[in-house]
């Protein structure tokens, strides 16, 4: 018998904000397949969840994701990866993610 799924735990890197890329925090749903997020460069962008992402991934408010901006339009981009529980700590250690950021989403 070989190993079930669940015993083997892959190790993949998450990815971490590049040119081009910057981290969000998901502050409302938009409906279609847009949501409404801040980012850490200070801007509030309309963000599109691309179809190989929205039939695999929930994205709620309070969500950290990774976005690519549009290289056209500044206040606007595409949700490359959400990022999970665990990886937002390494965010905030790592100085990728305001801390404050993620706690004020709730007031808006």
């Amino acid at each position: 018998m070989g190993k079930k799924k669940a015993d083997v735990v892959s190790e993949t890197p998450y990815p971490n904000p590049e040119e081009g890329t910057v981290v969000c925090v998901v502050t409302e749903p938009m409906g279609g397949n847009y949501v409404k997020a801040v980012c850490m460069d200070g801007k509030e962008r309309k963000l599109r969840i691309p179809g190989k992402l929205r039939h695999k991934v929930w994205i709620n408010v309070k969500d950290v994701v990774l976005v690519g901006k549009w290289e056209f339009d500044e206040s606007r981009g595409d949700v490359l990866y959400k990022y999970g529980r665990d990886e937002k700590k390494k965010l905030i250690e790592m100085g990728f993610l305001d801390p404050s950021l993620v706690e004020g989403v709730g007031e808006l």
